[in-house]
């Protein structure tokens, strides 16, 4: 049967949640963005880089699991949300890929991590996903129990192709500076701010 028909709240139960300090960190760098301000719900953006998405950072797939691109994509990512979501429906989209983060999260990593490691490494996954975790020197060096080593990884991961260009963006350089602050249990808002 598999999870199919299960609740946000009952597949909580199996997995541990986002704390809320990695929830916050998630919310404050996706934002929830309405790409037509002239109607009452929330309706699909283009992210960054030309994925639609629609609330707190839900990418918009095709029927084949493909994330929909750029502006010819527009008529399709509308199609599959007509009239918007709510803001509540928004909450329950970001949950529900949180937990997919989650999920991913404790399969990779091998040892313990602390509420501020894990809502780190929630929000790392969330942003680039469960392949990009897995193939990343932090979470070697995680796994080889050098903590100070994997919180300097996030630092690397700033880039995303920008019309084919490799580039680093000013918001993921914020992001990943807030996420290895939050690693560290440090204050993630005041290192999101700082320039280094």
């Amino acid at each position: 049967m598999g999870d199919r028909g299960l609740t946000v709240a009952a597949k909580t139960a199996a997995l541990r949640d986002v704390p809320p300090e990695g929830l916050e960190l998630v919310k404050s760098f996706e934002g929830c963005p309405d790409g037509d301000p002239s109607t009452v719900n929330l309706d699909p953006y283009l992210d960054p880089v030309g994925i639609w998405t629609i609330g707190w950072g839900h990418a918009i797939a095709d029927g084949a699991g493909r994330w929909l691109r750029g502006p010819a994509a527009a008529v399709q990512a509308r199609a599959l949300y007509p009239g918007g979501i709510t803001r509540d429906q928004a909450e329950t989209l970001l949950r529900a890929d949180l937990l997919d983060a989650c999920r991913d999260v404790q399969r990779l990593v091998t040892g313990p991590l602390s509420d501020a490691q894990f809502g780190a490494l929630v929000s790392f996954t969330f942003n680039l996903g469960a392949p990009a975790l897995a193939r990343s020197k932090l979470l070697a060096c995680l796994n080889a129990g050098d903590a100070a080593g994997a919180a300097d990884q996030f630092l690397v991961w700033d880039k995303a192709r920008v019309d084919g260009v490799l580039q680093a963006l000013p918001g993921l350089t914020r992001r990943r500076r807030a996420e290895r602050a939050l690693f560290r249990g440090q204050d993630w808002r005041a290192a999101s701010r700082s320039p280094r």
